[in-house]
């Protein structure tokens, strides 16, 4: 899954690295190392903007996570609508509309999953309650690139709220996630020492797209479910590293770079 990923990036280096053409400065987030569900985002998305015609404008816009399908009669379902599974994101009610035609890229410097020993590690599989979260890792690009995550955004309409209300209208994403690597990583540790692999970490990761994959992903034009699935296969291994942080990020209230430094053993005692 994704539940917790790092942006630290300057809205400047994200305008030239993806190329988008329109963006609001009052609008501009601040640096996050502990993104968090229902915090507001950076997503780059290409759609029409009213004054400039019908053609798509790529743009650098923020979302709130946790998707609110249009439909939705409240906004309460968002926080179990951060992810959207690559296996079935095309044909799941909430997702397949925004599949087809509202897709989105989420820059990130990383993402944070919790290493949980093995018992435990079986019990989540089957999607029994987990005990508290254990060592965290983070998992980023080996070159120090910015990962773009496959999303998905979408509109929901306030119907309590006059039109002219600030929030009248909601704009929403979720992360697809695909199965975890099972390759070994780059760095991969002795053998007992620490996860050889990130479905050691997790059997679940966020779709981090190869930037050959951004324009047909982004096009709103293409709408046939079939012509877009396999930009859902996972890029080839061994773009990743993944090491051991403070155990701080555990707590959504913190933030600040050193929740991802990297530390030289795990913090807490794991199983391998």
């Amino acid at each position: 899954m994704c539940g917790r990923y790092a942006a630290s990036r300057r809205p400047e280096d994200l305008v030239g690295l993806f190329g988008v053409e329109r963006w609001e400065p009052e609008q501009a987030l601040p640096a996050d190392w502990n993104v968090a569900p229902t915090k507001e985002v950076y997503a780059v998305l290409d759609r029409p903007v009213r004054e400039a015609g019908p053609e798509p404008v790529r743009q650098l816009r923020p979302l709130r996570w946790g998707l609110v399908p249009s439909w939705a009669k409240s906004p309460e379902m968002a926080v179990k609508m951060i992810n959207a599974r690559a296996e079935t994101v095309h044909e799941k009610p909430a997702y397949r509309r925004p599949f087809a035609a509202r897709r989105c890229l989420l820059p990130a410097d990383g993402y944070f999953e919790w290493v949980t020993g093995g018992g435990e590690r079986a019990e989540e599989e089957k999607g029994k309650r987990k005990r508290p979260r254990k060592q965290p890792y983070f998992v980023t690009p080996a070159d120090g690139s910015v990962m773009a995550l496959a999303g998905l955004y979408e509109f929901w309409r306030d119907r309590t709220l006059p039109d002219d209300h600030p929030r009248a209208w909601w704009a929403t994403c979720t992360v697809v996630t695909t199965e975890a690597e099972t390759a070994p990583l780059p760095d991969a540790p002795a053998e007992g020492a620490g996860p050889r692999s990130l479905a050691d970490i997790h059997p679940r990761m966020p779709l981090a797209l190869p930037p050959e994959r951004w324009d047909a992903w982004l096009d709103p034009a293409r709408t046939d479910a079939d012509a877009i699935r396999p930009l859902l296969a996972p890029p080839p291994p061994g773009h990743f590293r993944a090491h051991p942080v403070p155990t701080a990020v555990s707590n959504v209230r913190n933030n600040g770079p050193d929740l991802v430094r990297e530390l030289p053993a795990p913090e807490e005692e794991t199983l391998f």
